[in-house]
């Protein structure tokens, strides 16, 4: 299919995935050299980096799948879409964030209370390496995310940056251990361990926003600007009443009550309604479905969470 051709639905999900399989190639050679790097340089902070970038491949992973199943078009047992299976990847992600903090904390717990050698000097090359490529990874990986309005992707981002978080605890905590000598050989595994609180951190930080997609939170109110904004410049629309904005993957559902001359005709005030929905999606082609619903004058607002009434 032709890019042009492309809703900004599915274009928007095409970049998302081809950022996230750019991210697996890169996490797949980090992994194998951090990890290699980690056993033969004595440095279990540089394997619990591994580990992490070992999770990342799958996380992204579960990004990817989420991301090509939220652009499936709607059927019989799934009417609006599939696009909550955006924000169920991104929890997904945010879960295992959650999973491998708690597993690299305990095994860092062990470490420490475990006499080692000190890590190797060439280990800090290699994290250098890392960081500058995970950040690089990050800032792209984001910049889709922000550009396709895309909490799976964003997700898939803090991984990248978590990552580089955890490098650079690792990186301190190497040169603490070299440069402080005997005794401190347990540096690397203390910067393991604060490495697992960052990675914790950040699935907290990923987390509430899926869950807010999830369950409907209001997005951007200048979203619901928008809408009014638009229907009031068709003629007819006295003014607004309702207006509910929610995010469905890269989809926006609108439930719009707008006000009308009490005395026309219900076949006017049908057109007026189909008026002020084509007018909001040609505004706004993210805008995929929107539900017009008229009112006369004088009908009060409907209290919070309900529907219109009249």
């Amino acid at each position: 299919m032709a890019r042009d051709a492309l809703t900004p639905q599915e274009r928007f999900a095409r970049e998302g995935m081809r950022s996230t399989l750019v991210g697996i190639s890169a996490n797949m050679v980090l992994a194998a050299i951090k990890a290699t790097a980690g056993v033969v340089g004595h440095s279990y902070a540089l394997i619990a980096d591994a580990v992490e970038s070992s999770m990342d491949i799958a996380s992204s992973l579960i990004v990817w799948l989420g991301l090509r199943y939220s652009i499936k078009p709607p059927d019989e047992d799934h009417p609006y879409g599939h696009g909550k299976a955006e924000p169920l990847a991104a929890m997904a992600v945010s879960l295992a964030l959650f999973g491998a903090a708690a597993g690299v904390a305990i095994q860092s717990v062990r470490e420490i209370r475990l006499p080692h050698h000190a890590p190797a000097p060439f280990t800090l090359v290699v994290l250098v390496l890392v960081m500058l490529t995970k950040e690089t990874l990050f800032r792209y990986v984001f910049k889709v995310g922000d550009t396709t309005r895309s909490m799976a992707v964003k997700s898939d981002a803090w991984h990248h940056r978590s990552d580089a978080l955890t490098s650079g605890a690792a990186f301190v905590g190497i040169s603490v251990a070299l440069i402080g000598g005997r005794g401190y050989e347990a540096a690397d595994d203390w910067a393991a361990l604060f490495a697992a609180f960052i990675i914790a951190l950040n699935a907290y930080s990923l987390l509430l926003p899926a869950l807010a997609e999830l369950t409907d939170a209001k997005p951007d109110p200048a979203l619901e600007a928008q809408v009014r904004t638009v229907a009031k410049q068709i003629s007819g629309v006295i003014g607004t009443h309702k207006c509910h904005v929610r995010k469905m993957g890269f989809d926006y559902y609108v439930d719009l009550d707008v006000i009308v001359d009490g005395g026309m005709t219900v076949t006017r005030g049908h057109d007026i309604a189909h008026e002020v929905q084509n007018a909001v999606r040609a505004a706004n082609p993210l805008f995929s479905q929107v539900l017009i619903h008229v009112e006369p004058p004088g009908t009060p607002p409907p209290p919070h969470g309900e529907p219109g009434s009249g």
